[in-house]
């Protein structure tokens, strides 16, 4: 019964999410306080009865109850307890019930530490945010019921979990993501919520910042975890490939960046108030529109759960809802939120505008490149790949374009600046990165390389401007300390993101542009050079896991005579579904990654095809979207964010504070 107790746990939540998303509407509709203040308690409830919901198929995992259909198609008796446990989203229900969880606990979040707001604004957030709960939660129980029954006829063990999935990072990878995308929907309702009230002024940006930063960074920590994942468990060595699962993670992402800059914008000078609730409106409509990619069955990738039309139909009218009423509802209320604040186009105004216009533009690429093919198909035109070439070329063009105008963004002062200023402010420093841009790549040992040239112009010009701006905005402090301490937190976290940008382009450029890759047939006792590294294959064992029989290489690396590492990949084959995996063997470090792979037997002698890899400076990428997302939290911690309600309609900004 217990599996029930789960199911009608869900149900209650269900109820009482209809409850939050009708009574406190009719309250602020009606000005009825005693309607609007059952909304906090109602919040609660809701996540009361969806982590109920959530340990009880948790428990059923960790004690391999089979007669639950999820469990028997997704787990094994052999299963690790942590993959037992990472089992329960490893699939189509069980991920969908912690989306659940996570909005009830954003919303809960919300009702917990929005105390300050007024209590209509309050009501109506919380209110849209139980709409949107209700949808899942129907999409839960109605098309895809994680405590479906297997009786009688329980199996005496599992299908197992995808071998794909068992792996640490994927433990934390969906719930970071889950974090992120379903954390924009605080931002899309408050601008609904504002909407509705017809007000959308300094205050409202202010309350919906900190939702949105804290969002946007759990979104960039899951893709980043999710590139890890890729290049050391898929076998081949990559960390983006531009598949649709990716784009779909990554489309909100670019979105989120622009709304963060309009927010900051509309919070401190009460401009693009309309084109910032629109991307409050297009971030999370990317977020439902990735869950639709993901699940619906209209993509084949390594990321997608397999899902009937059914589900996929259900997912794409919500989305239509969700979409086509908060668009109407903006096209009725826009002529009402227009801003009536002017500004030079030598500004810091102007710059975050160019910032905004290249993200969505990015956002659109991405988002035709992904589409395009499902629309040809669903046309009758046969089918059509948009690869690593169409993004490559219209992408990176972009954020090329975009961080010149990143460099000067610091500096540049609000209303008002010009051109002048900039020039004197950034000559010297723009000589001094020229410079450094032309001769560092001549130190390699393949000669200049182009690529690497502007790579490092880019970064080193995005440095250098914020290291200007931290010159004056300490150069009056009696010392450098206390210049430091006394800027604000939402200043450090701008900085630590654009070091963080930096860094990225740095990584994805050096080891895109110096990798070596060799695949070849080894022997043991054969020995291989690549990029300096010799690589002796020692011996073959056989080696057994918990749940799998493998082949193991075992590599022995040394440079100029002196021992580097020992390497051992892994060819393994699991037990309960015989499926064959590839384990990647990894030295990491901060200048360069060497890396290992085997592939299949090749002919006889205990020969294998293995896959030799030289990856320098590509854990520069993942170091960065981590200081991106640092960046992210960090900005939370800024005391203007928990001002009272009294505070809340200034419109002023913080000395040293960020755009």
């Amino acid at each position: 019964m217990i599996p029930e107790f789960g199911h009608f746990a869900l149900i209650i939540a269900l109820c009482l999410g209809v409850l939050l998303s009708v009574i406190p509407m009719w309250g602020a509709w009606r000005n009825n306080e005693k309607a609007m203040a059952l909304a906090p308690g109602l919040a609660m409830g809701v996540l009361v009865f969806v982590a109920i919901s959530f340990a009880v198929l948790t428990v059923a995992f960790l004690q391999d109850d089979f007669s639950v259909k999820v469990v028997a198609s997704n787990s094994n008796s052999l299963l690790p307890s942590m993959y037992k446990f990472s089992a329960v989203w490893g699939n189509h229900e069980g991920s969908l019930l912690l989306w659940v969880l996570i909005l009830a606990g954003w919303t809960a979040a919300v009702a917990l530490f929005s105390s300050q707001l007024p209590l209509t604004m309050l009501a109506r957030v919380l209110s849209v945010m139980g709409f949107i709960g209700v949808g899942f939660m129907s999409f839960s129980l109605f098309t895809s019921n994680p405590f479906e029954r297997l009786l009688p006829g329980t199996p005496a063990d599992g299908n197992d979990l995808n071998p794909l999935l068992q792996d640490p990072g994927l433990i934390i990878h969906p719930p970071l993501l889950y974090m992120g995308y379903v954390g924009f929907s605080v931002a899309f309702a408050f601008a609904i919520a504002a909407l509705l009230g017809g007000r959308l002024d300094a205050g409202w940006a202010r309350w919906s910042r900190p939702w949105t930063n804290v969002a946007w960074a759990f979104l960039t920590f899951g893709i980043m975890l999710g590139s890890w994942w890729a290049y050391y468990e898929l076998g081949w060595g990559g960390w983006w490939f531009w598949d649709p699962v990716e784009n779909a993670s990554f489309m909100p992402w670019l979105a989120g960046v622009a709304l963060l800059h309009s927010l900051a914008v509309t919070e401190k000078r009460g401009l693009f108030k309309s084109w910032t609730v629109l991307l409050a409106i297009f971030t999370f409509s990317l977020s439902l529109l990735g869950t639709f990619l993901v699940r619906s069955g209209v993509l084949t990738s390594v990321h997608a759960f397999a899902a009937d039309p059914e589900r996929g139909l259900y997912i794409l009218v919500f989305l239509a809802i969700v979409v086509g009423g908060s668009l109407t509802l903006y096209a009725l209320r826009a002529p009402t939120v227009s801003s009536r604040v002017t500004f030079g186009w030598v500004s810091r105004e102007s710059l975050l505008l160019v910032n905004n216009v290249v993200f969505s533009v990015a956002t659109l690429t991405v988002l035709f490149g992904t589409l395009f093919p499902l629309f040809m198909d669903a046309l009758g035109q046969g089918k059509y790949s948009v690869g690593p070439p169409y993004f490559n070329a219209v992408f990176l063009p972009l954020m090329a374009l975009l961080v010149p105008f990143m460099g000067v963004g610091p500096l540049s002062r609000w209303k008002s600046d010009t051109g002048s200023r900039w020039l004197r402010d950034l000559a010297l420093p723009a000589v001094a990165v020229v410079v450094c841009s032309l001769t560092l790549p001549l130190l390699g040992a393949d000669g200049f390389n182009l690529w690497v040239a502007l790579a490092l112009l880019l970064a080193g010009w995005l440095a250098v401007g914020l290291l200007r701006d931290l010159r004056d905005k300490t150069r009056n402090a009696p010392s450098l300390a206390r210049g430091l301490a006394r800027l604000a937190p939402s200043y450090w976290g701008m900085v630590m993101a654009h070091l963080g940008f930096a860094m990225t382009i740095i990584g994805v450029v050096a080891t895109s542009q110096y990798s070596v890759e060799r695949d070849l047939k080894m022997v043991p006792g054969q020995v291989e050079t690549v990029a300096g590294y010799t690589f002796r294959f020692d011996d073959l064992a056989a080696v057994r896991g918990p749940n799998y029989v493998a082949d193991e290489a075992r590599l022995s690396v040394t440079q100029d005579g002196e021992h580097v590492v020992n390497l051992a990949p892994q060819k393994r084959r699991y037990l309960a579904s015989g499926s064959i995996m590839t384990e990647a063997a990894i030295d990491p470090g901060l200048w360069r990654d060497l890396y290992v792979a085997m592939g299949e037997p090749v002919g006889e002698q205990g020969a294998w095809a293995i896959r030799l890899h030289y990856k320098p400076m590509v854990r520069w990428m993942w170091l960065g979207a981590i200081f991106m997302g640092l960046g992210g939290l960090v900005t939370v911690a800024d005391k203007r964010y928990r001002r009272r309600r009294a505070a809340v309609a200034a419109p002023g900004g913080i000395d040293g504070s960020p755009a």
